[in-house]
């Protein structure tokens, strides 16, 4: 049983390794720089970026967070990739913005800002959400 487990290993092997012309390369090559990811855009001109960008500068949220480093509350970029692709991210985290609460990034609990309208916060987490790779 041994045997046939390494033969068979070494057939994958060998095949794996098998001799496709250099044209299958440079078109394997060319696919994987296709299915890349592109340079990271430009999100400063994004107009979600400016205006949460200009509420965030209006209230207290950099008292307790920093785009990219841990301060009292998660950093924005951690959060950004946390809800990277949650449908319901913008609405959610809206909510928990303007209701406060804890438990979600650790005991330390967040702020509740009551003064915010829902529109307002969600722009705010549209700005958080773009940090996803910064």
């Amino acid at each position: 049983m041994k045997k046939y487990f390494v033969s068979a290993a070494l057939i994958v092997l060998i095949a794996a390794c098998g001799g496709g012309s250099s044209s299958d390369a440079a078109k394997d090559s060319a696919a994987t720089v296709a299915t890349e990811p592109a340079a990271a855009e430009d999100i400063t001109v994004n107009p979600d970026y400016k205006a949460g960008l200009a509420l965030i500068a209006k209230s207290n949220c950099l008292t307790c967070h920093k785009v990219s480093e841990k301060l009292i509350g998660p950093a924005y970029d951690s959060v950004a990739a946390k809800y990277a692709g949650v449908d319901t991210a913008v609405t959610y985290l809206a909510k928990k913005v303007i209701a406060g609460g804890s438990g979600v990034w650790g005991n330390v609990p967040m702020t509740a800002h009551p003064e915010l309208s829902q529109a307002d916060a969600e722009q705010m987490v549209k700005y958080i959400l773009l940090l996803k790779n910064q």
